[in-house]
């Protein structure tokens, strides 16, 4: 056996966002979607995991784990319901969490914006309304009070995928082997919106970036221009975005084979997880180091993790990550820290069937399942190291 050393300093948690584990989040933008007579989707996210009343609960078992940090985001549709009408007492709700956080001794890391937006935002054209840009920023100043306890601050998760989801008229299932181009709009905004928010958040003194999800595409021989023409716009460009950050998250969990004709999606005869993505635990490393490169930023896994109803499985892959980061630190990379994804099973826009979780629960009566990988992952906390074979 042999025991890899993390530094001093070295960030474990987990990670959610509102609209996947809160429930009930009827202004935002996906809740007409998931509740319309005629919905595409599999299920509508309806109470959820209610973590909106049960974060105490949730944030506890994180920190009983060993874990030290939880990242969460803050729901717009609950912060501002109506264009310019603040909600004071959705606003008390996150500081409460907050609070909650540093009582139990854990970072709270701070996503501004995951995904759903209000349904007043999105009826306006969303991000594709130049005046998206002046309304997330506004939306910063709303909740800056709140940033100054986050140890990091994110801006917008996963802003290429949002690009794409545009593109995809809503489409919620992105798929790696055949991704939609970017709605460029949608990129120029998305951008911009960004670089307002790094400028607000830097008020406070905390650090600032944003976590973008490289797909981690590889080349067939002679494919190498297809993959840099296909990958600029699903992702590059957001990774150059990043330079001057202060950080750059990267969000990764599989990988993507370029040929001469483009993408393919996982061929059938590898291990794919329950999102239909192949089982492959260094793409978080490559994702990291291509970050880094790209950037020249230290880089923060903000989440990594599989959609697997095998539990001993979820933590050979964990494990294996793990690994692989360790021997890209060695080899030089600046990591600040590791976030599972996810704390919580939760709805991953339009389905509970995928799931994620370090922790379970029950679809009616909300009692919380912790898995034994929480108390594995734990335990790499606790002695900021992997023991591997």
């Amino acid at each position: 056996m042999t025991t890899l050393a993390f530094p001093d300093g070295f960030a474990w948690g987990a990670a959610t966002a509102g609209h996947q584990i809160e429930g009930g989040n009827v202004n935002s933008d996906w809740w007409p979607r998931e509740v319309a007579p005629d919905s595409p989707l599999a299920e509508p996210s309806g109470d959820a995991a209610d973590s909106y009343h049960r974060y105490r609960e949730d944030i506890s078992l994180l920190a009983a784990s060993g874990l030290d940090t939880y990242r969460f985001s803050l729901e717009w549709s609950r912060i501002e319901p109506a264009e310019g009408m603040v909600s004071h007492a959705a606003l008390d709700h996150y500081r409460r969490v907050i609070d909650c956080c540093l009582e139990l001794g854990v970072d709270p890391a701070i996503t501004i914006y995951h995904f759903t937006t209000p349904q007043w935002f999105a009826a306006d054209g969303g991000w594709r309304n130049p005046a998206s840009v002046d309304r997330f920023a506004r939306f910063v100043e709303i909740v800056l009070p709140l940033l100054y306890s986050a140890s990091h601050v994110f801006t917008i998760n996963e802003p290429n995928i949002l690009a794409m989801i545009f593109a995809g008229k809503g489409n919620q299932q992105i798929q790696a082997g055949a991704l939609p181009e970017p709605d460029p709009i949608v990129t120029e905004h998305v951008i911009a919106a960004h670089r307002r928010a790094v400028e607000l958040v830097r008020t406070t003194g905390r650090p600032v970036g944003w976590p973008v999800a490289p797909q981690q595409f590889f080349a067939d021989p002679g494919a190498e221009e297809v993959l840099r023409a296909y990958a600029y716009p699903r992702e590059t460009v957001f990774l150059e975005a990043s330079r001057g950050d202060d950080f750059v998250g990267v969000q990764a969990y599989t990988r993507t084979r370029i040929t001469k004709d483009g993408p393919l999606p996982a061929p059938d005869d590898v291990e794919q997880t329950l999102t239909g993505w192949e089982y492959y635990p260094p793409a978080i490393a490559e994702a990291a180091r291509l970050a880094h490169d790209v950037t020249g930023l230290p880089v923060y896994v903000s989440e990594n993790g599989i959609a697997t109803a095998d539990d001993a499985r979820r933590i050979d892959y964990t494990r294996d990550a793990l690994r692989a980061l360790h021997a890209e630190m060695t080899a030089g990379l600046p990591l600040i820290g590791y976030l599972h994804w996810s704390l919580l099973d939760n709805y991953e826009w339009g389905s509970y069937a995928p799931t994620f979780g370090l922790i379970g629960w029950d679809r009616e009566t909300f009692v919380r399942r912790p898995k034994p990988s929480l108390a594995w992952l734990g335990g790499v906390a606790r002695g900021n190291a992997l023991t591997v074979d």
